[in-house]
């Protein structure tokens, strides 16, 4: 894990101004900060992800034009790794070899017999949001933002939000994945269900994925509503009812004065749902202006707000498709815990709260569903999350995040694969009861350790 290793790099320059983070914003949007190059041919340059804190050291980026291409690479190399849309803040999609950029297999294909649709390795969230809504159709839950990749969330047990969803890999049907043989590994829920099991969270170990199938349903609409200034005293008799309040329902904290400072609830418009939200929920009052979850950045980057309806794929992350969500400038951290400890967690969070507000632009708590993938993080347990916005300040951050995880031990909190935490390899595999066949499953299809990197090394496979 580089955050044990320390080849996490800093910020290099003071925060973009605006004209500089709209150039950025566009770009990201586009799938990448990088400038798209030829088709097929390799970028040497440096690059970073989208948030500027680790910067890649694998030789080169390819940009294959189709699977075949891909196979040809994979097959070539012999250090390789796929690289999504460079949200990851570690080392996860990082290599000594080669990275692959999947950008341009975004095909999309609606089934609408099995209620299904495949994508192709490269396809954002956005792309895939209003291209279902054009056909009639849905996905049951999105991320917080929809400018990462299906392949790279599904692959990371990236989540969205709800007491009854489940994260956004449990929408997965099948996959296709090309190996270091350069072949081509197909799993279906209908053939092979165990393996796919194994295979959805896979952390960029199996290969290289090019293409999904994922469940739809019939699109639906969503309304949001903002509440302030909640006490958590609520919390501890009413968990589990405020976040069942609505479809997809968050809690935003900085940790002082014992309070929720934001709570942002999502519910699917219904016939004969009442149009108006009361002014009151639990003590907390209904906003009147559309706000930012950490009250100090513009709302316009911001999802609508004050109850008016909108499309599912424009309601449920919190931010806008055509705006990065703040500069770009920050660190992330999260850990799911039982979502039925979930006050208990809290608690324990808030007894560090003086050193942690200095350096935290904000926290966010959220449920999501349990499910039966090897390695989620929902893995066979209802779960809650504490989400840590960072400031740009990582030697202090990492300072605190051993004793963050000190005081979720008890609690057997499970870091987010894509984010940055310091647990020991130890204790991460005491935390994951199918790791031992994840890693025969992976040992299988990688032989020789073509996909290895120092973050699988050093937080679960070992050398």
């Amino acid at each position: 894990m580089y955050a044990q290793r320390g080849a996490y790099r800093l910020f290099r320059n003071k925060l973009m101004d605006k004209r500089q983070f709209l150039k950025k914003s566009s770009a990201f949007i586009a799938g990448s900060v990088l400038a798209r190059p030829a088709a097929g041919h390799p970028q040497s340059a440096a690059r970073s992800n989208w948030a500027g804190n680790y910067t890649y050291r694998a030789e080169r980026l390819d940009e294959p034009r189709g699977v075949a291409e891909v196979q040809a690479i994979a097959k070539e190399r012999r250090r390789v790794k796929a690289l999504g849309s460079h949200h990851s803040f570690n080392s996860i999609a990082d290599t000594l070899g080669d990275q692959i950029s999947l950008k341009q297999l975004d095909e999309m294909a609606v089934e609408p017999k099995s209620s299904t649709v495949t994508v192709g390795g490269g396809v954002t969230y956005g792309q895939l949001g209003p291209y279902l809504d054009r056909q009639g159709y849905a996905l049951h839950n999105l991320a917080s933002l929809p400018h990462i990749s299906v392949a790279g969330a599904c692959a990371t047990a990236t989540h969205g939000s709800g007491n009854k969803n489940g994260n956004l890999a449990t929408a997965v049907s099948g996959m296709e994945i090309v190996t270091a043989e350069g072949e081509l590994k197909s799993f279906s829920r209908e053939r092979d269900a165990e393996q796919l099991r194994g295979a959805v969270v896979h952390l960029g170990a199996l290969g290289v994925v090019t293409r999904l199938t994922l469940n739809v349903e019939p699109t639906y609409q969503v309304r949001q509503v903002v509440y302030e200034n909640l006490s958590m005293n609520h919390l501890e008799q009413h968990l589990d009812e405020i976040f069942a309040s609505g479809y997809s329902v968050s809690l935003f904290t900085d940790w002082q004065n014992h309070q929720i400072t934001q709570v942002w609830i999502k519910s699917r418009v219904e016939p004969g749902a009442p149009a108006e939200s009361p002014a009151e929920f639990f003590g907390a009052k209904r906003a009147t202006r559309k706000l930012h979850p950490s009250g100090a950045h513009s709302a316009e980057n911001c999802t609508e707000q004050m109850g008016i309806p909108g499309p599912w794929y424009d309601r449920l992350p919190h931010f806008r498709l055509n705006f990065v969500p703040s500069s770009g400038a920050e660190l992330q951290s999260e850990y799911f815990v039982p979502r039925k400890r979930g006050y208990e967690a809290i608690l324990a969070v808030e007894q560090l709260r003086e050193l942690v507000t200095p350096h935290l632009i904000v926290t966010e708590l959220r449920t999501i569903d349990e499910d039966d993938l090897w390695m989620s993080t929902c893995y066979q347990r209802p779960s809650m999350t504490i989400h840590f916005t960072w400031k740009p300040e990582w030697p202090e951050v990492r300072k605190l995040l051993p004793l963050i995880e000190e005081k979720l031990a008890p609690f057997n909190a499970r870091p987010h694969w894509a984010k940055l935490f310091t647990l020991p390899q130890a204790r991460i595999a005491s935390l994951y009861e199918k790791l031992p066949e994840f890693k025969a499953f992976v040992e299988h299809h990688d032989p020789e350790k073509k996909f290895r990197n120092e973050f699988l090394a050093a937080n679960l496979l070992g050398a």
